[in-house]
């Protein structure tokens, strides 16, 4: 990754508009999908990620910061494409419901996420509900209330699942 600045004039073509600050660009080598079936690179590309800003911070912490704002965008987006898709409904306190709710739920999935494994501490909420939520288990009941969550014995995600369940629950008790 190479970071680089110049000055540059934004809004040149609106009349007494024109802004001057720094055009911070960061480079990243963009990764080859095909190199592991051995097609190797003719020649390394790369994605360019432009920031313009005035802030008085040095050149890379402006981008650092810039990258924590990009992580803020990643939740707003996780939020609108789940729970607050329903707004709005017109109604303030059924908005002020659903914004609480998905508070919640995101707050929920986010130590839900960080439980689990690494992977699943930086995957999107959808990420979450389809491996962690949606569980493809049978749940057998026994006599007195006792219930048996049965988890399918290979299952890609188990032991994330297991990891959650372990942190949050107690042991069960050992038959006498």
């Amino acid at each position: 990754m190479t970071v680089a600045e110049t000055p540059y004039t934004a809004f040149t073509s609106k009349n007494n508009k024109a802004v001057t600050a720094r055009l911070i660009v960061r480079r990243v080598k963009k990764l080859n999908a095909q190199a592991d079936r051995g097609q190797d690179e003719l020649f390394t590309t790369y994605r360019y990620h432009p920031i313009f800003t005035d802030s008085p911070y040095t050149l890379l912490q402006a981008e650092e910061h810039h990258r924590d704002h990009a992580v803020q965008e990643q939740v707003n987006a996780d939020l609108i494409d789940g729970p607050l898709a329903h707004l709005p409904s017109g109604h303030f306190a059924a908005n002020a419901a659903w914004l609480t709710c998905a508070a919640i739920t995101h707050n929920l999935l986010r130590a839900l996420g960080c439980l689990a494994s690494a992977f699943h501490a930086r995957a999107r909420g959808t990420t979450l509900r389809r491996h962690l939520i949606s569980v493809p288990a049978r749940l057998a009941r026994h006599g007195r209330g006792h219930l048996t969550l049965h988890l399918p014995r290979h299952w890609r995600w188990g032991l994330a699942w297991m990891n959650t369940f372990t942190t949050t629950h107690d042991p069960p008790p050992h038959p006498a």
